[in-house]
């Protein structure tokens, strides 16, 4: 039996998004990013679809121990480090990169009395005041955990940078200048670019790149959508019409009652609501496909159901509904919905089925 919400993930077109990454960066080794459930779209079965990448990034110990677990071979670098001698040891077993960005860790590993050896990240914050060491501590950090017994040969650098979908604004280019005068020209690997630097700020491309959000085929910038950049959508998510009323001029619809009827209506009644991950406070108008033609939401997201204006739709119970995907960029979704992107691809919740696919996106 089909479900009444479900999404569909093309796995063909993560592989094109990352061989689209590598045009934008030909020369720079790939790190993509499938923290959060891979935002949402599952995190082993993109890590699968990933063959061909150097690296991947996770933000927790958990997520790169389910990863290794599964069989995942490549180098899996872990963003948020580890809090604890515990966790280290975690990390140690399973193989796993980590990022160090504070002086407690620093500590931990100074006091680590373990055999096996591991490759570290430096995180400097360069002005997204977030995690990593001052510019100003760097050295010394970079010396202390060089003479560690369990740090590897390698030692990595990088930076994350706060502003870069903004591309008129003097941040990125700070930091960048911030980084570079702090690393000092070290011969080691280093790694500044996300995904909208990737895309916007050549200059900022190092040894590596960190693409998330264009992995998934999704823009990184308010303003534009995946396909502007040569991305195909990963993610679309889909539903179907299960009732369909006539309503009267002047009639009200949904919870309080927010929009009323300017005619004589004839509403759709879909099968997704902020239970499943839709956005709960998604705009009346915003764009809902009806049988590949484009209707408006009215009224109120409810938990399970929301309502769409059918006056220029033949359509009927049954018939099949998308709320994001091809001919309507979850981009679009997110500026009705007053939120981005991320937050609606990690918002699917564990009642939509995602089905996996290899050709959704083909040309």
């Amino acid at each position: 039996m089909t479900p009444a919400a479900y999404a569909l993930v093309d796995l063909s077109a993560v592989a094109y998004n990352l061989q689209q990454v590598r045009h934008y960066a030909p020369d720079a080794k790939v790190m993509a990013v499938i923290k959060a459930n891979a935002y949402g779209h599952g995190l082993l079965r993109i890590a699968d679809s990933l063959k061909d990448v150097d690296a991947v990034a996770v933000a927790r110990v958990d997520e790169g121990v389910r990863l290794r677990q599964s069989g995942f071979v490549h180098k899996i670098v872990v963003l948020e480090g580890f809090v604890c001698e515990l966790e280290l040891n975690c990390l140690v077993k399973y193989n796993l990169d980590f990022v160090v960005h504070s002086e407690g860790q620093v500590e931990v590993i100074e006091n680590y009395k373990g055999r096996q050896s591991f490759t570290v990240w430096i995180k400097i914050d360069t002005g997204m005041n977030r995690l990593g060491f001052k510019a100003k501590e760097f050295s010394s950090i970079y010396s202390r955990l060089n003479s560690c017994q369990g740090v590897g040969d390698a030692v990595y650098l990088m930076t994350h940078l706060s502003s870069a979908d903004e591309t008129d604004s003097q941040v990125t280019l700070t930091q960048m200048a911030v980084f570079d005068e702090a690393v000092m020209d070290l011969a080691v690997e280093k790694s500044i670019a996300n995904s909208a630097a990737i895309i916007a700020w050549p200059d900022s491309i190092r040894d590596w790149v960190r693409p998330g959000i264009m992995i998934y085929g999704v823009s990184p910038f308010v303003k534009q959508c995946g396909m502007d950049f040569g991305l195909k959508s990963v993610m679309s998510l889909h539903s179907r019409l299960i009732a369909i009323k006539l309503i009267d001029a002047g009639e009200l619809v949904g919870y309080a009652g927010s929009w009323k009827a300017k005619k004589t209506t004839r509403l759709g009644v879909v099968a997704i609501g902020y239970g499943d991950g839709y956005p709960r406070y998604a705009e009346t108008g915003t764009p809902v496909l009806v049988n590949g033609e484009k209707v408006s939401l009215v009224g109120r997201v409810s938990m399970d159901m929301i309502t769409v204006d059918l006056a220029e739709v033949d359509a009927k119970p049954g018939d099949p509904v998308v709320l994001w995907g091809n001919g309507l960029p979850v981009e679009e979704i997110a500026k009705y919905s007053n939120t981005i992107p991320y937050a609606l691809l990690c918002g699917i919740t564990q009642r939509v089925k995602i089905s996996y696919i290899e050709s959704l996106n083909q040309e």
